[in-house]
């Protein structure tokens, strides 16, 4: 799927991610999360994500980024997020919001996943699928943490980007 079939199905629902692999575009899902993909939506705005590092990406399960220390520590500046957990199924190129042991503590972080994570389900908030790039998430560096970690170059909302 080329970028310029993205922008017409809903770029107001899709973020095209740059990445030091690659491009990675998401479909947005707020018919799942709507709070969590107005978050989403509102910190690419802010350009927050622009070189962000995937901070903890584990072999055979998913790659985690949003952290604006790199650690996995942190968060952005707004409050948390209440769950909305789904009936998504975590599965390969799912994209779903990290959160700490209390369920309605998501804010920034998120993590793609590489394989299924059926085990996740209903209690992450899953907002979004891989749609094109899978391949390029698939080259992101492992490790927990990563040394010399890959990053989020550009993240935007498609509706943005093509102005």
């Amino acid at each position: 799927m080329s970028t310029d079939n993205v922008a017409t199905n809903d770029p107001e629902n899709t973020l095209i991610l740059e990445t030091t692999k690659g491009r990675v575009v998401i479909a947005l899902r707020p018919d799942l999360a709507p709070l969590h993909v107005a978050r989403i939506k509102e910190l690419a705005r802010k350009k927050f994500y622009d070189g962000i590092v995937f901070h903890r990406v584990i072999e055979g399960f998913m790659a985690q980024t949003g952290c604006p220390h790199g650690t996995g520590t942190g968060g952005s500046d707004l409050p948390d997020l209440k769950a909305e957990f789904n009936t998504e199924p975590h599965v390969r190129g799912t994209v779903s919001m990290a959160r700490a042991q209390n369920p309605n503590s998501a804010n920034s972080q998120f993590f793609i996943c590489f394989d299924d994570a059926r085990f996740l389900d209903r209690q992450y908030t899953a907002w979004g699928k891989v749609i094109e790039g899978m391949e390029n998430v698939d080259k992101i560096k492992r490790g927990e943490p990563v040394r010399d970690p890959d990053s989020i170059i550009t993240m935007r909302v498609a509706a943005d980007a093509a102005e």
